[in-house]
């Protein structure tokens, strides 16, 4: 199998694969920036940009590649979410308390969303991104003013039962929890900048465990991108991580200056244009 994929590699125009990697290492930059700014942990960013490239530049199929985008995507988003998750802990901007209770609960999510999605995975898995990041993204955007519904967050019980299920979603999702986590933690009436800055540290707890078990969960799969161990291209995250990097800090810096309803309607546009495509490619594919 490993023969075949180089093989593969080998017949596709070189062109295309400059393209490729042209369009990996700009992603980086974007994704880095959009985790420090908007304290998501650019699985917004990677899972689309890994998608349509296996599937567009390797001819990848869609089952397989959605499933290797998800893996690969949370192998990038573990030194993008530790760089940003430390400049928004300089910023003052994390709630340990919050990352205290849900600590265990997002460990246990993690491990059920990677083993659903290593065994279960396909185009499923593309149409449910789409559709619930652009829920998401109408939700916050049409609310951006809005009275946060609840006053405060619930007792230890209840956020480990919310924690469980970011964290199992997000892994399936192959997003770091932060997407997930700023709209639940604003509702509950955590501040947008604070929501941001823990949503950072979450994003730890989903990556790096959920990173292990697509990586030794399942065989890798015939098709795969070369470069793919398990259900995670090494390729690929090369490419992507060194500029992510060094771009989160700069999205912190910018977001401490933005205002808190600007700053929803940023992430909010920003995930519907992407979730949209991604739907829409999950559809017709």
């Amino acid at each position: 199998m490993l023969e075949n994929m180089w093989t593969y590699v080998d017949n596709l125009p070189l062109l295309e694969l400059v393209v490729a990697v042209t369009v990996l290492a700009i992603s980086g930059v974007v994704a880095g920036f959009l985790a420090g700014l908007l304290g998501v942990g650019g699985g917004i960013i990677f899972v689309p940009c890994f998608y349509f490239i296996f599937t567009l530049f390797f001819k990848v199929p869609a089952e397989v590649a959605i499933v290797v985008a998800a893996g690969t995507s949370l192998l990038c988003m573990i030194p993008t979410s530790i760089s940003a998750a430390v400049s928004q802990y300089k910023n003052g901007n994390t709630d340990m308390e919050v990352i205290r209770h849900w600590s265990v609960a997002m460990l246990v999510g993690v491990v059920v969303g990677a083993l659903i999605s290593s065994l279960y995975g396909g185009k499923w898995l593309a149409i449910m991104f789409g559709t619930v990041m652009i829920l998401n993204s109408v939700n916050t955007l049409l609310h951006a003013k809005a009275k946060p519904a609840f006053s405060s967050l619930p007792g230890p019980f209840g956020q480990r039962i919310i924690a469980f299920c970011i964290a199992c979603f997000s892994v399936m999702l192959g997003i770091g929890g932060g997407t997930l986590t700023v709209p639940v933690l604003n509702a509950c009436s955590v501040p947008p900048h604070r929501s941001v800055g823990t949503s950072s540290a979450v994003s730890l707890f989903v990556c790096v465990p959920g990173t292990l078990v697509m990586l030794l969960s399942s065989a890798t799969e015939p098709y795969s991108p070369v470069g793919t161990w398990g259900h995670v291209n090494f390729l690929a995250a090369l490419c992507i991580v060194p500029l992510s990097i060094f771009a989160a800090p700069w999205g912190v810096k910018i977001g401490k200056k933005i205002k808190p309803v600007t700053l929803k309607r940023i992430f909010a546009l920003a995930l519907f244009i992407i979730s949209l495509r991604m739907l829409y490619s999950g559809l017709i594919d």
